[in-house]
């Protein structure tokens, strides 16, 4: 009975000494561990960077670029996408003014869309800012007010008051071929109202385009060529990919029923089972945002007045916080470095050649067959063309406001163009792993092709 006693004692003790050591080291756990952290959110964050790096697909620099993929993620997922989001909803980049009806410079216009959606719905004129509008011209009834698919179209101002913008000009872009001094077909377009979305745009028509553009004018070198013939089919495939993107992403499942959502197959056989145009995706991405963040400067002292003080000078403190993010010019100080570039005896040539190129391509989204196609196709050519003028018209790391000039409508494109790869980017991040262990298996695995499909 004396040793049972004894025996439970030395247990009791024994246990005693267990949750006393337990005890020390929980509080030297509290003691070193940060304040805010704790052993949950601890092995959280440690369950957390394991999945994410388990899901990652692209390391390293991205190529022709100053940046890695990891780095193009995080700042664009914590500064630069939500930055763009708000940006574009205000009214001086909400509009943009348009040449719609155009004949196909190249083969007869016989290409039409089935949906109601590729119609583009312009805007009555007094629903666009009071600066855009010319001092006179017909006031429309207030059915006309509001601007929605599906309507008979508006009647709008289709010419542009010389003084609509104070400090604007209307010039032409060298790299585009748009007459932008001409504005008898000019009409306002509210992009909120036509988003870029799926429009059942598909078939020869279609095929044909995107034909015209990769095997007349932007062909695909090898890898070992020069990086100045890799750059405009590089670009054109980024875009491409962030178009495809963007169809899969909003997609109509079910006409009958007016049902959209994610096609996540289509997003993965047109873009992310090919490697390559994921990462012509982020290098057009950060080519753009090197062109923004280049003409900072003129960006920065431009007026972004719409006849609304408050709207105005908001959008003037957002495009502020873009160009002068600290957490951007840290993590990647410059995204793309356009000074190695044209160094040979016969580069104003080579350069002479790409921007005929370039020029034959915006001409080729004239004969584009879907309107809400050829708005956004005209918007994004116009905000790449932007981009290449701001980095190869001027020469150097400075870029002088009085050296550059901007007319309104290519700083329209060219935010607008961001906000559209800047939201692709932060798709395939956040959806591709997942996308990929889901189709991968059913599709097939990864293949690159020399043009994208439609």
């Amino acid at each position: 009975m004396v040793k049972s006693e004894n025996g439970k004692k030395r247990r009791v003790n024994q246990w005693s000494w267990i949750f006393l050591v337990a005890a020390i080291v929980l509080v030297i756990a509290v003691v070193f561990v940060p304040r805010d952290s704790s052993v949950t959110s601890i092995v959280h964050r440690i369950k957390s960077c394991y999945c994410s790096q388990e899901g990652l697909k692209y390391h390293g620099l991205v190529e022709d670029c100053c940046c890695d993929y990891e780095t193009v993620d995080r700042i664009n997922l914590v500064v630069l996408h939500p930055l763009l989001e708000q940006i574009v909803k205000h009214p001086f980049f909400r509009y943009f003014k348009v040449k719609l009806w155009c004949d196909c410079p190249f083969w007869p216009d016989d290409g039409m869309c089935r949906l109601r959606d590729c119609s583009v719905c312009e805007c009555p004129e007094n629903e666009f800012p009071e600066t855009f509008r010319k001092p006179y011209g017909n006031i429309l009834s207030s059915d006309n007010l509001v601007c929605q698919e599906g309507k008979p179209q508006a009647t709008v101002d289709r010419t542009i008051d010389a003084k609509s913008f104070k400090g604007w000009i209307e010039v032409d872009n060298p790299w585009t071929n748009d007459d932008e001094t001409d504005q008898a077909e000019m009409t306002y377009v509210n992009l909120q109202l036509n988003p870029e979305r799926y429009t059942g745009y598909t078939g020869p028509s279609a095929r044909r385009i995107w034909d015209a553009i990769y095997l007349e004018n932007c062909q695909k070198y090898p890898s070992g060529e020069c990086q100045e013939k890799r750059i405009l089919y590089k670009l054109i495939s980024g875009l491409h990919s962030s178009i495809s993107i963007h169809i899969g992403a909003e997609y109509l499942l079910d006409e009958k029923i007016n049902m959209w959502g994610q096609n996540q197959s289509l997003m993965y056989d047109r873009v992310l089972k090919h490697p390559d145009r994921v990462r012509n995706l982020y290098f057009a991405f950060l080519f753009v945002l090197r062109s923004v963040t280049k003409a900072a400067d003129y960006l920065e002292e431009a007026d972004y007045d719409t006849g609304n003080p408050l709207e105005d000078l908001n959008t003037q403190l957002m495009m502020k916080k873009l160009l002068y993010d600290h957490k951007l010019q840290a993590a990647c100080p410059k995204p793309f470095d356009e000074a190695k570039l044209w160094k040979g005896q016969s580069e104003p040539e080579l350069m002479k050649q790409i921007q005929s190129q370039f020029k034959n391509i915006s001409a080729i989204m004239d004969c584009v067959g879907c309107e809400k196609c050829r708005l956004w196709g005209k918007l994004q050519i116009l905000g790449l063309g932007t981009a290449l003028k701001i980095l190869f018209s001027v020469n150097g790391d400075e870029l002088p406001a009085q050296r550059l000039q901007l007319q309104r409508n290519e700083v329209i494109a060219l935010i607008n163009l961001l906000h559209r790869l800047s939201e692709s980017v932060k798709m395939v991040h956040e959806m591709g792993p997942s996308i990929d262990r889901i189709f991968g298996k059913i599709i097939g695995g990864p293949s690159d092709q020399i043009t994208h499909q439609i």
